[in-house]
This record gives C-alpha cells, sequence and structure tokens, in this order.
C-alpha cells in the first residue's frame, strides 16, 4: 500500500477504538435504540424467513461514487422498502417485493471522499487547489458515469505509485471531519427510515483490507440503534488486520453495552487467506484466537453479484453441482495483482473452510471457521436487487446498457464491467426471527439461525435431533423442533445415535418451483482426514425419477431461451421430509447444511439479450440458464471430549 493512498484515506485521525462524541441527538424516530421493546409483538418462535442486503454500497464509498453512483442513503432505503426510484443514470427502477431489512455498507475508509471533492464549487478546484490533473478528474466525475469510472481509474493508479497531487493529498486531511458527519447523518437516517414490524434499517459499514490484493473485506453489523452507534465510528481497513477489527469490536461493546459482528466478504477472491490454519502471520493458530475469530465472525457471506463461494469442483469432484457461480472468477484475486493457483482453493470456500474448522477444533479444542451463511448483493449502485429479471450491474458506469444497445452489443457476453457474464445478479440473506425489529434480525445472524439464497426467496428450514420421524409433521412440527432439536446453526451434543433432520423447503411464491433437497455433510474420519459427501434426500417426482447408479437424473429443463422465459411444470412446489444419518460414525466430528435447488431458469444475461436483440457469446450463453438455489447454515455434531 502506497503512502499516498494511505495518506488519501486512512489519516491519523480515524480512531482505533472508541471516540466519544458530544453531539445531541436529533430529532429521529422513535427507536433510537433499537430493540423495538415495546413497539411490536414478537412470536414465540421464529415464525418466517425475513429477507434483506447486508452488502450495500451507496454514493458515500470512494469507489460506488467514483464508478458513477448519485444516490445515497436515502434513496437506498426507499428502494429496500419498495418505493418507485430513479436510477442514476435516469431509468425507473423498483423491486417487485420489498425487503425486510437493509445494512447500508460503505467502505470506511475515505467515506465520502470522492463525493467532497465532486461537491466543492468548481472555483474552489480551480483556484484553490490550483491543480490542473485535480481539476481534469473534477470535471470528468460531473460529465458522465463513464468519465467518473476514468477518473477514478486514474486517482486510484496515481495513488498506487504515490504520485497524487499534493492538492489532493491536503485535502484528505479534512476526512476524518467528515466521516464523523457522515457517519452521525447516516445513522440519524437509518433511525427515521427504520419501522419495527415492517422494514429494520441496520447500522454497518464495510472494513476494506485487502493485503496484495486478496480480499478480506467484512461488513461490520450493528444491533443498536444512535444511542449506542453514535459512540463509535467505522474502523479503518487500510494497514490494519482482523485481530484489530475484532478488538475494536470487543470495545465497542464494552464501552456502550451494544452489540457488533463481523460477516466476511465472499471469500472466492482471497486466494486462500480467509480461511488459513494459521495466524494473520503464518504462525500456528492459537485457542485465543480462534475463539475471538469464532465470537466475531458467526456468519460468512456465500454468494454475491462477485461470483459464489460455497465449494469449487476441484475441491469437490463428486459434487456434480459444485460449479454455480465459479466460472470466470477463478484467475486471481480482488485486483488481480496475483494469479489464483488451486492449491489456494481451500481457504476461499465456504464448504473447505467448515472442514477446516472440524481440523482445528480437534487441535486447539475451539472452532474458529463454525460459521452460518448468508447471501447479499455488493451493488455499489444503492439499488440491492438480487432478481435476474431486475439486474442494475456491479456500479453504474455500467447502467446506461439498459437504454444503449451499442453499449450492449459490445459488451455482452466479455468479462468487463456490467455485461461481464461471470456476474451473478443475487444474493440475499434470509434471517429466521420471531419480529421484523433490529434486535431480532441481528439475534438470527449471531445464533446463525440464517441462510443464503442466489436471489429467489424460497423458504427452507431444518432441525437436527435424535429421533426424529415422519409422524413429527403431523403436529406442531416446529415446536417439536425447537424443544427437542436445533435449528440451522446449531450444535448437537452426540448421543451414540444418529442424528435425524426435519427437512422443510418450499419455493419461492413469485419464482420458478424446486428440484431438489441435498444434505452436504463434512466430517473429520478415523484418520483425522477431512471427507465430505453429498445426499440427495428428496426430490420432485420421486416416482418417476427414481436414481440411477448412485444420482437423481436431471429434472429437465423448460426454458424458452428465444424469449427467456420458463414454466412450472416440472419441479415441486413444496419438499419434506426426515432424513437420518446412513453413515453416523460415533465419535466423528461432523456438519450438516441443506442445499436447495430450484429448476432451471433464465439468468439475466439471457433476459438482456432478449431485451436489446443481441447474440450472446458462446461462454456467455452457456452459462445463460442456472439452478437458482439456497444454502442454510450447518448444524454441527459435537464429539463428547
Amino acid at each position: 500500500m502506497s503512502k499516498a493512498w494511505t495518506k488519501l484515506v486512512c489519516t491519523g485521525a480515524f480512531a482505533i477504538g472508541l471516540s466519544a462524541c458530544s453531539d445531541s441527538l436529533p430529532d429521529v424516530g422513535e427507536d433510537q435504540s433499537g430493540d423495538g421493546t415495546g413497539i411490536i409483538e414478537l412470536a414465540e418462535f421464529p415464525d418466517r424467513p425475513y429477507w434483506g442486503d447486508t452488502h450495500l454500497h451507496t454514493d458515500n464509498s470512494v469507489d460506488a461514487f467514483g464508478f458513477g453512483t448519485r444516490l445515497g442513503p436515502e434513496e437506498a432505503l426507499r428502494f429496500a422498502r419498495g418505493e418507485e426510484g430513479t436510477a442514476t443514470t435516469g431509468a425507473k427502477t423498483q423491486l417487485a417485493r420489498p425487503l425486510d431489512f437493509l445494512v447500508i455498507a460503505d467502505h470506511s475508509d475515505g467515506l465520502g471522499a470522492t463525493r467532497r471533492l465532486y461537491d466543492a464549487p468548481r472555483w474552489y478546484v480551480e483556484w484553490v487547489m490550483g491543480d490542473e490533473t485535480v481539476l481534469r478528474w473534477y470535471d470528468m466525475m460531473h460529465e458522465s458515469p463513464q468519465q467518473s469510472t476514468r477518473a477514478l481509474g486514474e486517482l486510484i493508479t496515481a495513488a498506487a505509485e504515490d504520485r497524487l497531487p499534493e492538492a489532493f493529498t491536503a485535502e484528505a486531511e479534512a476526512q476524518a471531519e467528515a466521516t464523523k458527519d457522515i457517519w452521525n447523518t447516516q445513522l440519524s437516517t437509518l433511525d427515521r427510515y427504520n419501522e419495527p414490524g415492517v422494514f429494520s434499517a441496520i447500522a454497518g459499514y464495510e472494513w476494506t483490507a485487502m493485503p496484495n490484493g486478496n480480499n478480506l473485506h467484512r461488513v461490520v453489523m450493528f444491533r443498536d440503534g444512535s444511542e449506542k452507534t453514535r459512540q463509535t465510528f467505522p474502523f479503518p481497513g487500510i494497514n490494519t488486520k482482523a485481530t484489530q477489527l475484532w478488538e475494536y469490536m470487543r470495545g465497542y461493546e464494552e464501552e456502550t453495552g451494544g452489540r457488533v459482528l463481523a460477516i466476511p466478504h465472499n471469500p472466492n477472491l482471497s486466494n486462500g487467506l480467509m480461511f488459513q490454519m494459521t495466524m494473520e502471520d503464518g504462525s500456528p493458530m492459537t485457542e485465543e484466537y480462534a475463539a475471538l475469530r469464532a465470537w466475531a465472525e458467526p456468519v460468512i457471506e456465500a454468494t454475491q453479484i462477485k461470483g459464489d463461494s460455497e465449494t469449487h469442483p476441484f475441491l469437490s469432484p463428486n459434487d456434480e453441482l459444485a460449479g454455480f457461480g465459479v466460472k470466470g472468477w477463478e484467475i486471481g484475486n480482488l485486483t488481480l495483482s496475483e494469479k489464483t493457483e488451486p492449491s489456494m482453493y481451500a481457504g476461499s470456500y465456504a464448504r473447505s473452510g467448515l472442514l477446516r474448522g472440524l481440523t482445528l477444533e480437534s487441535q486447539l479444542g475451539v472452532n474458529p471457521y463454525a460459521f452460518g451463511m448468508i447471501g447479499s448483493t455488493d451493488s455499489h449502485t444503492s439499488l440491492a436487487t438480487g432478481d435476474e429479471d431486475n439486474f442494475w450491474g456491479k456500479h453504474t458506469g455500467n447502467e446506461q446498457a439498459y437504454t444503449d444497445r451499442a453499449t450492449v452489443t459490445q459488451n455482452m457476453g466479455t468479462r468487463v464491467g456490467r455485461f461481464g457474464w461471470h456476474y451473478l445478479a443475487g444474493g440475499y440473506a434470509a434471517a429466521w426471527a420471531r419480529g421484523n425489529t433490529r434486535a431480532e434480525i441481528f439475534d438470527a445472524f449471531a445464533r446463525r439461525e440464517v441462510y443464503a439464497t442466489t436471489g429467489p426467496r424460497m423458504s427452507v428450514r431444518v432441525f437436527g435431533g435424535f429421533g426424529f420421524t415422519a409422524a413429527d409433521w403431523d403436529g406442531d412440527w416446529v415446536r417439536k423442533g425447537y424443544s427437542e432439536g436445533v435449528p440451522m446453526g446449531g450444535e448437537l451434543k452426540e448421543t451414540g445415535e444418529a442424528p435425524s433432520f426435519l427437512i422443510s423447503a418450499m419455493k419461492d411464491p413469485d419464482g420458478a418451483n424446486l428440484d431438489r433437497v441435498q444434505v452436504i455433510k463434512g466430517w473429520i474420519d478415523g484418520s483425522g482426514e477431512m471427507q465430505e459427501r453429498i445426499y440427495d434426500v428428496v426430490w420432485s417426482d420421486m416416482a418417476s425419477r427414481r436414481r440411477s447408479g448412485g444420482r437423481v437424473p436431471f429434472v429437465g429443463d423448460t426454458v424458452n431461451r428465444e424469449d427467456a422465459t420458463y414454466t412450472n411444470s416440472i419441479g415441486a412446489a413444496e419438499l419434506r421430509t426426515v432424513w437420518t444419518d446412513p453413515d453416523y460414525s460415533q465419535g466423528q466430528r461432523a456438519f450438516y447444511y441443506l442445499r436447495v435447488l430450484e429448476i432451471p431458469t433464465p439468468r439475466w444475461t439471457l433476459f438482456d439479450a432478449v431485451r436489446f436483440g443481441v447474440t450472446l457469446s458462446e461462454d456467455a450463453m452457456a452459462d445463460a440458464v442456472a439452478q437458482e438455489r439456497a444454502y442454510t447454515s450447518p448444524i454441527w455434531l459435537k464429539i463428547n471430549s
């Protein structure tokens, strides 16, 4: 990291710990505490999955603004709540269904820095700052999203090469005060839009550590309203380590009595660093480090716009459905500064991370990688949409494709920008909660009763226990699941009996039918080796789709490639079963999670090809149809020690 770039986005005024703030609270909504106490009645048990995005960027992010985004937190919240809005490039946009919660996760480093330059009067930039390069960047930012994107690219390159104009780096000295103002303004906005029972506006930001271009980002998510979050400021990612972030989080909780957690970014671009078998410096992992990480990071982001991180075909050669959202993302790290080698994959994908956690637990007594899974967008447009037919790209610099057919024709099927075929339109996070409040949503994340989808809103539930049978469906099976077992994210203590699971999946009411439900089991065998197995446990049309060679036949494909449509003439609206592990062995450390697959449906690339009348490239056409999916948080089987 260059000195100039460090000066630009990480000035000394950022506090490592807490910063006292004497500002009086603004006139905001009645739920500043964030817990919704006394405002809504909570269900006895979590009664439904609440849908949200924990990774959305607005014009307060250095890169999002530089790429052309001109929508702020307020527009982002209105969009997530279901209101019609106008995208930066002028098109009308709206979610077909509102979200239940949103975390605006702008980058903590340089919060609002590019907007501050943009908002300055031109005379100030020309006569006071007095630098031709800075003035040219200023004019490019005002010209168009495309030119703004080019300006940001030049700015980042200049910073990396330690040749930022002095006039620009001098302006960075005011960044600390700007961060304070932006953070406090955003907290006030969140309180205004937070409506217990209807919508949870949750405070957060993205900590953006990127050593040598390897993506170790985390979204920091708070449980609390502004009466507590106003006592801290976003923690910088540049020149800091994850252990420092976790200590900052622990300090926040001790000082305020609040709650906070971190969500590791989709790990596929970490080049093996997200789930290392060692400490950050390469030394042997300690019990203390493992326990701190397990406390700080109960959930990871497993799928988003920049690909899917459940597993990789190289790691799971016997998993015929392992390749979703992988192609095009194995070429390097986040900045493409380092090539990705297959030996790095195990530290970059969730399933192998979970397996490594079991191994480390056997050595340390603590599992640092006992995480649940969610999806989110990582959109840099202020538009939190994970829908294939409503995809607005990674960033605003590509939005013009919706009205500019020439741009579509030029970029469709390439790996450049918004029309890179390998970008995904998803995903979303689903949280099983007793009601829609900040506290209830946060607590679902903390106990890992959450799951990931690649965009569709299918309802998925699983309970693990001992002795569940099909007769349990006839009664209050949810009550039985909670009283005699544990939900997703929970832990079972071995009893010498094979664990059994109540498994339920229902299709997205507005989406595609379901193909199948699988149980993914990972375990450590008697020799200490990591093992995995995929079980097809229930699927549509089981009478006619009989196993062949140990595999369930392909469900079929109703997608019309000419008009990007499909029919629900195959698949099932609901799948449920009770499954008992047939390969259980006493003393075996194991985890179990569900993977739920829809029937094939069109991807955004096919929708755009039809919308604009263009021909997809061979690579893009091969991936124009996919089976959207969900991944639940695991249930762990703990051995008696």
